[in-house]
């Protein structure tokens, strides 16, 4: 089964600066995504994705905004339609007139399965968290005190151990630092205090 979506080109410019309000995403990401781990995820990601936003691109809450929306809808169409991953959740953001930036950074995420390379910072930093958000995830629920002094020697030692979260690609994830030009520690260090805040928010 073929993801590849055949084309490199999403929405129409004439949409820039178009987004769903938070309760507009809110919603379709609740309809859609039915399976509680895929949410933590996804949430988690759309996190990461407004702290980099913000601390490093230095965005207001409008461009914040945009990052946090292409991480927390990015898997929206994966637990119930595996065979249309990207494809539906991008002809739906299509249909509803959303800012290309957005759609294509979705459409970008798994370069090497959708056929769409990541160009822009928003493209780069959804692809480079996505895969080390999940690892980093996976070594919380096996420590005895989850994010609670993990750090960023223990993150690469469970990278080099290949039977650990054996579905993470090694190879995506030091790509995405070679696209968007970060160190691994340096990525590593920046999600584990900010995914561990936002998990506990979503585990209360």
């Amino acid at each position: 089964m073929s993801l590849h979506l055949g084309r490199t080109q999403f929405g129409n410019p004439a949409n820039t600066g178009n987004v769903l309000t938070y309760d507009q995403a809110d919603e379709l990401f609740h309809a859609w995504v039915l399976n509680p781990k895929l949410k933590i995820h996804m949430q988690q990601v759309a996190c990461l994705m407004k702290c980099w936003a913000a601390e490093k691109e230095m965005l207001d809450e409008a461009g914040q905004w945009k990052w946090e929306m292409a991480g927390l809808l990015h898997d929206a169409d994966w637990d119930q339609w595996p065979d249309l991953h990207c494809k539906k959740i991008i002809e739906e953001l299509e249909q509803r007139n959303i800012d290309p930036e957005i759609i294509r950074a979705i459409a970008s995420h798994g370069h090497l399965h959708f056929g769409v390379e990541p160009e822009t910072n928003m493209d780069k930093m959804l692809y480079a968290f996505d895969e080390l958000s999940g690892l980093i995830h996976a070594y919380s629920l096996m420590r005895p005190g989850g994010y609670i002094d993990m750090d960023v020697k223990g993150v690469k030692k469970r990278l080099k151990e290949k039977s650990f979260a054996a579905n993470v690609s090694r190879d995506d994830i030091n790509d995405a630092c070679e696209r968007a030009g970060i160190q691994l520690e340096e990525l590593i260090a920046f999600i584990i205090p900010r995914q561990s805040a936002v998990t506990a928010t979503l585990q209360n």
